[in-house]
């Protein structure tokens, strides 16, 4: 047992991190969680830190029961990667115009693509499904009827925050492709209605964290939110998949002479819902912060725009209910990093990336981060390494 487990209400704690090491914040907020009805394990990945409610990095299961807040207001939210026939033999000296290219191709920050993506034809896009998928936003909540449009265009767009697009270099110097991103504008405001709409319902009124609100089974709210949320899921998912095409379609263009193959891409979410069964019944597992890890499974880790990623395997824990962590975890606020850290310290700890290096991405500071290398050996038990990937290029909205 690598984990330390810590007393809950209901449940127990299970820890992948040292309680020690846990703001006392976030602690709060897992005993918070424990105490919930509905509850029947909670598993802390060890990139833990505090978030809206629920803590990010942690895999909350419940009976009959799921908390909208901890699944995070971006849904689907997680990590698309792919190895190519690229080496780094093939990489020009400078890699500013790539980058570049990358960004005229894929929308980044608050940005969107004039209209909606056609991806019919789109090289490596499965398009199974697509039509159906948009008609079933008027099934949508009706206060977000109106995004419509804004929806359809933010489509294969990145964001802002901590979402990224690297081209990376494994240990035997093979290019990867990898990207950060979720269900963007449509995901916040589907999130939002039903955090609201959860703590408006009779039996969240004496939580601890009103926060913690949640939906039960066979309501009708609870339908409603199922409805949004795997729709969301899914928009997340197909968000990642045009932007994963379009930055191959871009590698294709710039590495023309090399002509690039790519494997199949790996995708994960970590921000999500799951229907999973565990000793002998049915739960609905969230997980915020923390990926899949089932026994053969891949999945993929990221540290931060300086340091590196990890593609992994999952090895099937149950006692993590099959999880691993996100990625490397804050370990500082936004807040607190763009007072401690300047410029000049995001270009230091950035040595060797092409990527900004201004003050609006400050608060991204690999040092604002956990070690990754830490997060990893302290979840040997749940997942194995297949690759090591580190950045050469990273583009940030």
């Amino acid at each position: 047992m690598s984990y330390t487990e810590v007393p809950g209400v209901r449940v127990p704690i299970r820890m992948w991190a040292d309680p020690a090491s846990v703001e006392d914040g976030a602690m709060q907020q897992l005993r918070n969680v424990s105490t919930l009805p509905w509850i029947k394990g909670l598993a802390v990945m060890p990139d833990v830190h505090y978030g809206k409610g629920a803590t990010v990095g942690s895999v909350i299961a419940m009976h009959g029961a799921v908390c909208p807040a901890a699944v995070g207001v971006d849904i689907g939210c997680g990590m698309s990667a792919v190895k190519t026939s690229l080496t780094a033999n093939d990489l020009p000296g400078d890699l500013s115009r790539l980058r570049s290219k990358i960004e005229q191709a894929i929308p980044v920050g608050r940005g969107m693509h004039r209209e909606m993506v056609d991806v019919r034809g789109m090289h490596g896009f499965p398009t199974a499904g697509w039509d159906e998928f948009w008609a079933r936003y008027g099934g949508l909540a009706s206060d977000v009827k109106f995004r419509h449009e804004r929806a359809t265009k933010q489509m294969g767009t990145l964001g802002g925050g901590n979402h990224f697009i690297e081209f990376c270099l494994d240990e035997t110097g093979s290019v990867w492709l990898m990207l950060h991103s979720g269900s963007r504008n449509i995901g916040k405001e589907l999130a939002e209605h039903h955090i609201g709409e959860a703590q408006k319902l009779p039996h969240n009124q004496d939580l601890p964290d009103r926060d913690l609100a949640v939906f039960i089974s066979d309501t009708p709210q609870m339908a409603a939110y199922r409805g949004d949320l795997f729709w969301a899921q899914e928009y997340a998912k197909r968000n990642r998949a045009i932007m994963m095409a379009l930055f191959q379609d871009v590698v294709r263009k710039e590495f023309k002479k090399a002509r690039p193959t790519f494997d199949d891409v790996i995708s994960c979410h970590h921000n999500y819902v799951a229907e999973e069964r565990y000793d002998g019944m049915d739960l609905l597992v969230t997980r915020k912060g923390a990926i899949r890890a089932g026994a053969g499974e891949f999945g993929i880790i990221p540290g931060s725009m300086g340091t590196g990623s990890y593609i992994v395997k999952g090895l099937g824990n149950a006692d993590a209910f099959n999880s691993a962590s996100h990625g490397a975890g804050r370990r500082m606020s936004r807040g607190a990093a763009k007072k401690r850290f300047t410029v000049r310290d995001l270009e230091d700890q950035t040595r060797g990336v092409e990527c900004r290096k201004d003050s609006g991405v400050v608060d991204e500071i690999p040092g604002a981060y956990k070690p990754i290398e830490k997060v990893m050996e302290q979840q040997r038990d749940l997942v194995q390494v297949v690759a090591k990937l580190k950045q050469v290029v990273c583009v940030k909205g």
